[in-house]
């Protein structure tokens, strides 16, 4: 069943995912007050400051909020800089994710201080896979993210198609300053094996952008669904973080402010 059902998703990823079989839906809402504390964790290529946006708007709202800067040299790392930021905070904890940062989070959210997940085009793995995996095995012909062969064990993406793939809604300037800061991104991160998936037994959200050239949205509708993610959608590059602040922070606030289901 589990091989079927990879067969039948891989056509749908630009660069196809590799999945197992559906999990049952966590359910939503694990308390009753507004989680106060969230914490934004980046992707590849990029750093924190893309959050500066989303970080003002919660901040305004008066939520405490926390930027982890990721090494992206190993998953390891970035998991270990992202629980570092989980142990700083006092209370329960919104999580949040985008691109490879949402690997991160499905590993780093066992923390029990993470209350609730959410990803922003972002990728979902279930044990044992990687980000990696989830990429592997092109389709021929389809849009695939322009990532150069890797440098010494690093990869980056092809300046000159930067905005196309990842930034196609910002100001041309911006698209062009965040190719020319690229944040080299190890081999070993994008290797790296998720252990448990705190999808499965923690509720979460996913916000699928329409318009991204990096994850394509119909392996982001898959993604939320396995982790049977509350899924919200809006027009957006993979980008959308920096895009679409507002429809960004207004599903982390969804999160924070998610009642108890009746089960």
């Amino acid at each position: 069943m589990k091989l079927k059902t990879r067969a039948l998703l891989a056509p749908l990823f630009a660069a196809p995912l590799v999945l197992g079989i559906v999990a049952a839906s966590p359910t939503a809402g694990a308390a009753t007050d507004r989680v106060n504390n969230v914490v934004l964790v980046h992707g590849g290529f990029v750093d924190g400051g893309g959050w500066e946006p989303v970080y003002k708007l919660l901040k305004a709202k008066g939520y405490n909020v926390s930027i982890v800067q990721n090494p992206t040299i190993s998953f390891a790392g970035d998991v270990a800089a992202t629980k570092a930021v989980l142990d700083a905070q006092e209370g329960p904890v919104v999580l949040v994710g985008h691109s490879y940062g949402g690997a991160v989070v499905t590993e780093a959210g066992n923390d029990p201080k993470v209350s609730r997940l959410v990803y922003i085009a972002a990728f979902a793995p279930d044990k044992g896979e990687s980000v990696k995996t989830l990429i592997s095995n092109p389709v021929p012909g389809a849009p695939v993210p322009p990532i150069l062969p890797p440098v010494n064990g690093f990869l980056m993406l092809d300046k000159v198609k930067f905005a196309g793939a990842f930034a196609g809604d910002l100001p041309a300037e911006r698209a062009a300053f965040l190719a020319n800061a690229q944040v080299p991104w190890s081999v070993e991160a994008l290797t790296g094996e998720v252990t448990t998936a705190a999808w499965k037994t923690k509720p979460s959200w996913y916000l699928v952008a329409t318009d991204d050239k990096m994850i394509p949205p119909p392996a982001q509708r898959l993604m939320s669904k396995r982790a049977g993610a509350t899924v919200v959608e809006t027009r957006g590059s993979h980008a959308v973080y920096e895009s679409k602040p507002s429809a960004v922070a207004s599903i982390i606030e969804k999160a924070a402010l998610a009642r108890p289901q009746p089960q």
